[in-house]
């Protein structure tokens, strides 16, 4: 598919918008002028736009979405709890419609790419097959003397890698939960499965204070310590959330090159506490990124409502008004998720990878101008502004179209597992 964007404001790697137009030819970006007059198969008009480089959701729990307000105003333990409970229940119908419906809110949101964590992950793969939309999926592991899934999470995940090694635009990987539910072997034995297909791997950490503590009664260290003494820590893992950390537990992550990821509503929505200490993250070589977790616990999958949120809640915490600008927090959502995934997108650039997402032309832009346009991106702007999204050199969304996806038809499913959810909750 050939698509050319007329006269928008793109957002550049150097952090200066210019006024140009942008060629997609299959799935890459093939020139960027101030006038392109080639022909093209899709022409956009995006004159008072937003061209930004496609926003990476870097954690989530896709498949969740149609649980959506059945964990709200909970304890986090008692979250936990419920949610177990659930995934107890959980058939492949309900785990595929929910992601379905997740990814319809992604794309919609301006989301192309996201990073996963659940079981049942070949049903999220089929999801994603069906819809187009990016997806680096991690079979989540979890000790099996505690696991909802059926079988042992560990083979799950490797007979998972298998099947999907190399398939569209799929990339699966191992995902062990947390160290509050793995044991020490779950752990090593996730991160030597990565080392031995070359892939990235996720985990809970430090999440919250219950866990810390509990590690340190355990093992006499703090979780980074205990999972850096354990051979747990490269530059290939993903660590989301990572709010209770020492500054020590920083540089370990530093110097290992791990990749963060800030989830600010949701820590916010499950009272988790404290802010992320993201400035000496970045100062001591953390890779920092930006995530929803799952509308389960967040209520929604808006990156740019996360990517701001990321930046004033960094602002108040330190009552300082500079940290934390819109140039810096774009880099969260776009460019640095890519360190961590590999491959050459993140950017709008000839020769990058055509994930691209269009911003704007609503009463919240105005007045739009390109030294204004990262700021009206990150404090005007939520998921519900975009209008189209590009992955992979396809337009899947476009001003309320979806390719491959009958909203009607998500709509009554996901509600019809809502309401047997809803039952069970609360019989």
């Amino acid at each position: 598919m050939q698509i050319l964007l007329k006269g928008g404001i793109l957002l550049t790697d150097d952090h200066i918008p210019r006024r140009m137009d942008l060629y997609v030819d299959d799935n890459r970006i093939m020139e960027i002028a101030e006038k392109i007059s080639l022909e093209a198969e899709v022409v956009i008009n995006c004159e008072n736009r937003i061209v930004a480089p496609g926003f990476v959701n870097m954690h989530t729990h896709v498949s969740m979405t149609n649980m959506r307000t059945l964990l709200d105003d909970m304890q986090f333990s008692k979250f936990l709890e419920t949610g177990f409970k659930l995934d107890s229940i959980r058939t492949d119908e309900d785990i595929y419609f929910g992601a379905k419906l997740g990814i319809a809110e992604m794309l919609r949101k301006g989301t192309t790419t996201f990073v996963d964590m659940y079981y049942g992950e070949d049903m999220v793969a089929k999801a994603v097959t069906e819809t187009g939309i990016r997806s680096y999926l991690g079979w989540s592991i979890v000790n099996k003397n505690q696991t909802t899934q059926k079988g042992e999470p560990l083979k799950n995940a490797e007979r998972f890698i298998q099947e999907y090694r190399g398939k569209g635009l799929i990339t699966p990987f191992p995902a062990p939960h947390g160290i509050y539910s793995c044991d020490r072997d779950d752990l090593i034995a996730s991160k030597e499965m990565a080392d031995r297909y070359g892939l990235p791997y996720t985990i809970h950490l430090s999440e919250n204070r219950r866990e810390v503590y509990d590690i340190v009664k355990k093992e006499k260290k703090r979780p980074v310590e205990y999972l850096d003494g354990i051979g747990f820590i490269s530059n290939r893992l993903i660590a989301a959330h990572t709010i209770y950390v020492t500054l020590n537990e920083i540089k370990i992550m530093g110097r290992q090159g791990v990749t963060a990821v800030n989830n600010p509503v949701s820590n916010m929505k499950l009272a988790n506490g404290n802010f992320v200490p993201a400035v000496e993250m970045i100062q001591h070589g953390i890779n920092f990124t930006i995530g929803t977790d799952s509308a389960a616990s967040e209520n929604s999958l808006d990156m740019i409502e996360n990517a701001k949120m990321a930046s004033l809640l960094q602002k108040n915490y330190r009552e300082e008004g500079v940290v934390f600008p819109p140039s810096q927090v774009i880099d969260f959502m776009t460019k640095n998720p890519w360190k961590a995934l590999g491959g050459d997108g993140g950017e709008l650039r000839e020769g990058a990878l055509a994930d691209i997402t269009i911003i704007g032309g609503g009463i919240s832009q105005i007045p739009l101008r390109k030294d204004n346009a990262e700021r009206i991106l990150i404090y005007s702007s939520n998921g519900n502004d975009v209008e189209h999204t590009i992955v992979n050199g396809r337009l899947l969304y476009s001003q309320g179209n979806f390719v491959g996806i009958d909203i009607e038809q998500l709509r009554r499913k996901n509600e019809e597992i809502f309401d047997r959810y809803s039952s069970l909750i609360n019989s």
